[in-house]
């Protein structure tokens, strides 16, 4: 199978459905920022981190990818059948958040990204989390949208959060607190 196929020479790519749009087009922003949020997770994994944050963050790899398929997938045209995201996915990040913040001291501070490489890769992640989630509600305003794509997006930038602060406190590095000048 060749990786180059020369159809999108001209600015244009098909979706699951078979209409072709403008590389530019808010799908194809939406789902190209989901695949870019992947690599970032990808990134947080391959850091020094315990293992039970590397398999859940293998699991929502795999969930962003269903997630970039559903907003490939033009509605009602696609006939491939694209798997989705359930309740339980959503439940298994907020569940992982309670069960990290029951050794976290409480939040009373803005936090500033940085402290090491993986709490860095972590913020980062959490920020293109937010601007796929953004993306995809700008997208839910004009197409059809599973309603809990973006309340995984949501979540999942959460999920980032707590676990840049536990990475922090587990590598016993302080939180860099923002501080205000007034």
């Amino acid at each position: 199978m060749k990786i180059y196929t020369k159809t999108g020479d001209q600015g244009l790519t098909s979706l699951i459905g078979g209409s072709r749009v403008p590389k530019y087009h808010l799908r194809i922003e939406s789902y190209g920022t989901v695949d870019e949020l992947n690599a970032h997770i990808g990134l947080i994994a391959d850091q020094d981190i315990q293992p039970v944050y590397k398999d859940v963050l293998k699991q929502i790899q795999n969930r962003l990818f269903t997630i970039g398929a559903m907003l490939a997938a033009e509605p009602d045209k696609s006939k491939i059948i694209i798997p989705d995201i359930t309740e339980g996915d959503i439940t298994l990040l907020e569940e992982q958040m309670d069960v990290m913040n029951t050794t976290l001291p409480e939040l009373k501070h803005f936090i500033l990204p940085g402290g090491s490489t993986a709490i860095s890769f972590c913020h980062v992640a959490r920020c293109v989390c937010r601007r796929a989630e953004r993306l995809v509600v700008q997208l839910a305003q004009e197409s059809d949208v599973d309603e809990k794509v973006i309340i995984y997006l949501n979540r999942l930038s959460d999920y980032l959060f707590v676990l840049a602060r536990k990475v922090a406190h587990d590598q016993q590095i302080a939180e860099n607190k923002w501080i205000s000048r007034i």
